[in-house]
């Protein structure tokens, strides 16, 4: 009896271990969950909203694994990111910090800011007026403008809503970047409250090395406002939704 018992604690631990080592291979390679504690991509994220991001959307770098170790440089399997994808990456300041931004120029683009209108390589990113963004997902109420963006054609097209207090804000009027090889140039959807890549303060992002990369933000599982154990603060109306 007592053989059998020790046996059957070996094989909890086995399973225990196995299961482990799966969920690491899982967030390393596959799929990992990010929480948005922050208003800097609202309308598009909330705080309190909860999604998962591919690993290998971008290919694989030392951020791709756990504690990020220093055993190889560049990325494997590298896929260059579009126009328009939501990423994760590590903050270029101190390389343990997780960001989340919409990229808007990859390698060699020139980007500008003019009267809160985005250029790309000379041409102005179309928005159109699309109501109003009233929540950052906190319960606060925010009352900025909602715009609807369409990258040019020359830069891929893609759709999705920004927010704007105004036109005059710090960020909203910059120099032309010109985005330096193996790095990208990454906003976040709410303009006048986001630290990106237009800001190159020792507090801002700057242009990111594409090494920094985790991965592409795909879809929300999970998203409340203020308790999340409290069901009454789930929404619900979020759950499952692609990130665009």
């Amino acid at each position: 009896m007592a053989k059998r018992k020790g046996g059957g604690w070996l094989e909890t631990v086995k399973t225990v271990v196995y299961a482990g080592l799966i969920a690491i291979a899982i967030r390393t390679f596959a799929f990992e969950p990010f929480n948005i504690p922050s208003s800097s991509m609202v309308p598009t994220l909330l705080v309190g909203d909860y999604l998962f991001v591919s690993k290998f959307s971008y290919g694989y770098s030392r951020y791709s694994l756990p504690f990020a170790p220093p055993l190889f440089e560049g990325r494997i399997f590298m896929s260059m990111p579009e126009r328009g994808d939501v990423a994760v990456f590590r903050w270029p300041r101190d390389n343990s910090t997780d960001y989340i931004k919409r990229i808007v120029g990859l390698p060699g683009d020139r980007i500008q800011v003019i009267g809160g209108i985005l250029y790309i390589n000379g041409e102005a990113v179309r928005r159109e007026p699309a109501g109003l963004c009233e929540e950052d997902g906190t319960g606060v109420r925010i009352r900025s403008r909602r715009w609807l963006e369409t990258l040019p054609p020359s830069a891929g097209g893609r759709q999705h809503y920004i927010c704007e207090f105004s036109d005059t804000e710090r960020f909203d009027n910059t120099e032309e970047f010109r985005v330096p090889p193996g790095h990208v140039f990454a906003m976040g959807d709410n303009r006048d409250n986001s630290s990106d890549s237009r800001d190159f303060s020792a507090a801002g992002v700057g242009y990111i090395p594409i090494e920094n990369l985790i991965g592409r933000a795909e879809i929300l599982f999970f998203s409340h406002e203020g308790t999340a154990f409290n069901p009454l603060n789930w929404r619900l109306s979020r759950f499952f939704d692609r990130v665009r």
